[in-house]
């Protein structure tokens, strides 16, 4: 409940100061005089007695519910509708052994793990479905709604569960065969990878040509630092090292890509900036929503109206009968 006058509810504060006024003029106020009351003070007390201070109660009520009536509550009631058309989202995620790399925090795998949950739980009308790859490409999750799910799919993908190798034109090629039976405004994808296309029988170009065809836009998204990174490796004589590799990432293939479906390439050297590319890739992508909302306002001041009206005519009927006081 709101109140459409609220600056009257101002006079609530002067309640408490009229009843003290009450109470001492009504301690004041002689009715008839005698020249000595002595004999009369151990009269036991009768029922008008006690309640004698009733009518002012009352009188106090009157003003209460008045004051909370002149402040005109409301109840306000709100319908919304919403028009939603949502896009269909593939995100593609490379799972090659490189991806293992330190030049992200704690390599980039994690990061783009981390920041691609981040990306899901931001949607709310959109489809979104996950395909791994290495040297062959795997659906992990199908295009769906239940994002609860699609976080669970996304935390089970682990690096080096799939063939080593970069199949990127695979990968793209069936994600876009995931999309082409949708009926959504939108259909794209989120391609991040870390290398270059040496495994797989589809060329990236000629998945991106289909793409096209179909309507779905494409965001390559290059993964990786500049010159060289760390990588953690597994010799089989030595055990586990840490070596300097060298970032090798297909950037004029992927720009290609992107051009041809309409999409942009991004390039992360860091986690932040990966994050900063979903946020971009998500504005360039936002759900248009229309939402037509309704408001009606149920007045609410007859409900103390009332109260101050029957506490009015309670109070004279008290006054003028059994609680009259003399004179």
């Amino acid at each position: 409940m709101e109140f459409a006058e609220p600056l009257w509810l101002v006079l609530l504060l002067a309640l408490p100061l009229i009843a003290a006024w009450e109470y001492v003029r009504a301690r004041r106020r002689v009715g008839v005089r005698y020249s000595s009351t002595a004999a009369l003070r151990d009269r036991p007390r009768t029922i008008s007695s006690r309640l004698s201070w009733l009518p002012t109660a009352l009188r106090m009520g009157v003003i209460a519910f008045a004051v909370i009536a002149l402040a005109r509550p409301q109840k306000r009631d709100v319908l919304t509708e919403i028009f939603a058309e949502g896009v269909d989202i593939v995100m593609v995620l490379d799972t090659s052994t490189s991806m293992r790399a330190q030049d992200f925090k704690p390599n980039r795998f994690e990061a783009a793990r981390e920041v691609g949950s981040e990306f899901i739980g931001g949607r709310t009308t959109d489809r979104v479905g996950l395909i791994v790859f290495a040297a062959k490409a795997y659906t992990q999750a199908p295009l769906t709604l239940d994002y609860d799910f699609l976080q669970t799919m996304l935390a089970e993908v682990e690096v080096g569960v799939i063939e080593d190798g970069t199949a990127i034109g695979t990968a793209l090629a069936m994600a876009v065969n995931r999309l082409k039976e949708t009926d959504a405004v939108g259909k794209v994808v989120i391609l991040l990878t870390d290398g270059q296309n040496n495994r797989g029988e589809i060329d990236p170009v000629t998945a991106a040509e289909v793409a096209h065809a179909l309507g779905v836009r494409v965001y390559p998204i290059g993964v990786g630092a500049h010159g060289e990174a760390p990588v953690v490796i597994d010799h089989p004589l030595v055990g586990r090292q840490r070596r300097m590799m060298p970032v090798e990432i297909d950037e004029e293939m992927l720009r290609s890509v992107a051009s041809l479906t309409g999409g942009r390439y991004f390039r992360a050297t860091n986690k932040e900036a990966l994050r900063s590319i979903y946020q971009e890739i998500g504005e360039l992508e936002k759900t248009k929503i229309e939402e037509l909302s309704y408001t009606r306002f149920d007045e609410r001041y007859a409900r103390f109206l009332w109260p101050a009206v029957l506490f009015f005519l309670l109070e004279v009927a008290l006054a003028s009968t059994r609680l009259r006081r003399l004179p």
